[in-house]
């Protein structure tokens, strides 16, 4: 299997030219982030990754995990490489000093997640997550909890976990029956969760488990829903452990890929809990953590296609066959043209996607700190617009990606010693956890385009102009450009004035209204970073590199934006086909 080398060049490249990096930096409050201090964390993340955690995915996929004496065994592999991450302090990057955080922006934190989910994406999930929970009580809880959780979950001493489905309720959260009932300072937690993701192990000592529960004079839906921290072992008074908390992880599931990922089913009874929030405002709170979360989903996309591009490629070059066209000796497979349309589609779809979700995280840091408030305001739309789409498109090339991975293997793909099948088999959960990619849709569409009238939509596409007007050395692919954002524009338009009129019609359309999206946004990103290398490249920088990104752009534009064309005519058809067949007549043939 191919050693991981984090793509530290490309990181930098849309961390300074698309998500403004440099510009974070000058902002009073990320100081600290000078371009020296970003390259020395990244670089030495990317010696993390490649020598500690990436050495662990092999045999985390064969070894899986198991439930023994009431507890989750995890590969013996995974704990060295977890108490390095945690001695590291890699935890800690994006958090407030106060806690013990060492206050870098968020969007440094990005690479260097990517870097731990590219290495072992079922290990990379308990940090993830932790980071989730640190949001979420960062943002929800008091005081008290703040000082007694926040610094152990900051450091790794302990991890945190996200428990919302049931059986009985999917995604469907209205119908949450987990129970909670007051006593005294705390409550009292009881019920089972499903699909909880490092929902117990041995990676630390202690587990912050989130739980959405519901006191018995709620009221019905999701606006009865309460948020609580659940420890696996209470905190005494003076910060040492105590006593058991009674929640149990009752069985694992046997999933398609993640293996060494403790799905858990999780039981609370009787177990003590402590409000986050206000009683039956617990959705908003949990929210915090989930649109984390789908950052952190969409990041993973882009992550695991890195993984099964470089494993293909590190293969085209070293399988050896039949002579390509115009060579007269055999020779690595990388020589056939069809082998490399492959490569260079997996390529460009992860550096289009790396681009996008940096974009989106970098908003989020402005979102906070800017220093005007109205630049505050439209960089929080910004980021809520992005993120369905990072979380979605993302996730969705993904399988494309780690499909083509396979296929460059031909046959030795398909066997699972060559590793390729691994990264198909993990990619799959993307597009279904944190909200599968139809509620994703749904939500840009619901939430980010018919809600505000397409106001933040119609910035986001104005920021995409203003690159068309430059034109530069790539007018060609800006006019090009220049067709696919007046696409989105009229399939914006005509969701606008047919929603009132078809309550059917944002549904039917969401998904392709968000693959639209995607594409042109990730063209967008592509051609800035063109430009950018175009740039550098006659500053005497890294030619190899940014001639390749040139060639790369290229390749997107003639050969990935014209899927746009097709989104948009699926959008336009509106719902009718969809919407008009019966329940029943779906049925007709059985």
């Amino acid at each position: 299997m191919a050693d991981y080398n984090a793509p530290v060049k490309d990181m930098k490249l849309a961390l300074n030219q698309i998500a403004r990096m440099t510009e974070l930096s000058t902002l009073p409050v990320f100081e600290d982030a000078s371009a020296d201090m970003v390259d020395a964390i990244l670089d030495e993340a990317a010696r993390v990754a490649r020598d500690v955690v990436a050495p662990t995915n092999w045999d985390g996929d064969q070894k899986g995990v198991s439930l023994k004496d009431g507890g989750v065994v995890c590969p013996e592999s995974f704990r060295d490489a977890y108490n390095q991450y945690a001695e590291g302090g890699w935890g800690s990057l994006q958090f407030d000093p106060e806690h013990g955080g060492q206050g870098m922006p968020y969007l440094l934190s990005v690479p260097v997640m990517e870097m731990w989910q590219a290495a072992n994406m079922a290990w990379g999930l308990c940090p993830l997550l932790s980071q989730g929970a640190v949001e979420c009580l960062s943002i929800n809880a008091d005081d008290a909890l703040k000082a007694i959780y926040l610094p152990k979950l900051i450091s790794g001493e302990w991890a945190g976990t996200m428990n919302l489905t049931e059986g009985s309720a999917g995604s469907d959260l209205s119908q949450v029956r987990c129970k909670a009932e007051k006593d005294g300072d705390a409550y009292r937690v009881t019920g089972e969760k499903i699909f909880i993701t490092w929902g117990d192990h041995s990676l630390t000592e202690n587990i912050a488990h989130l739980v959405l529960a519901r006191l018995p004079d709620a009221p019905a839906g999701v606006r009865g829903i309460s948020l609580f921290l659940v420890p696996k072992y209470l905190v005494n008074a003076d910060g040492s452990l105590g006593e058991y908390n009674n929640t149990k992880p009752l069985s694992l599931e046997h999933k398609m890929g993640i293996h060494a990922s403790p799905t858990a089913v999780m039981g609370f009874e009787n177990s003590v809990g402590y409000l986050v929030g206000e009683e039956n405002r617990g959705l908003a709170c949990m929210f915090t953590m989930m649109n984390n979360a789908r950052l952190g989903v969409g990041l993973q996309g882009v992550a695991i296609s890195e993984r099964a591009y470089q494993q293909a490629l590190v293969f085209a070059n070293e399988r050896i066959q039949s002579p390509a066209v115009g060579f007269k000796v055999p020779g690595p497979i990388i020589r056939h043209g069809d082998v490399r349309r492959m490569l260079l589609t997996m390529k460009a779809l992860t550096e289009a996607g790396r681009a996008l979700t940096y974009d989106a995280c970098g908003s989020i840091d402005f979102s906070h700190h800017a220093e005007d408030e109205t630049r505050r305001s439209r960089e929080k739309a910004r980021a809520a617009l992005l993120t369905p789409v990072v979380k979605g498109w993302c996730t969705e090339f993904a399988q494309e990606v780690t499909s083509l991975g396979v296929q460059v293997h031909g046959g030795m793909g398909f066997v699972e010693e060559t590793g390729a099948a691994q990264h198909y088999r993990d990619a799959r959960i993307l597009p279904i956890y944190e909200g599968t990619n139809g509620i994703q849709a749904l939500d840009l569409v619901g939430r980010k385009v018919l809600l505000d009238k397409g106001e933040a939509l119609t910035l986001l596409l104005s920021e995409m102009r203003e690159t068309i007007a430059l034109g530069g050395a790539f007018a060609d692919l800006a006019a090009d450009l220049e067709q696919a954002v007046a696409a989105i524009e009229t399939a914006r338009d005509e969701l606008l004035a047919g929603a009132a009129d078809d309550p059917q019609l944002a549904g039917a359309v969401a998904y392709n209204f968000m693959m639209l999206l995607g594409t042109v946004a990730g063209a967008w990103e592509l051609l800035r970073q063109a430009e950018a290398a175009k740039t550098l490249q006659s500053e005497g920088e890294d030619d190899a590199f940014l001639e390749a990104k040139q060639v790369t752009t290229r390749f997107y534009f003639e050969q990935i934006l014209p899927r746009y064309l097709g989104y948009a005519r699926m959008v336009k058809a509106g719902s009718a086909t969809i919407t008009e067949m019966s329940d029943e007549q779906f049925a007709t043939a059985w």
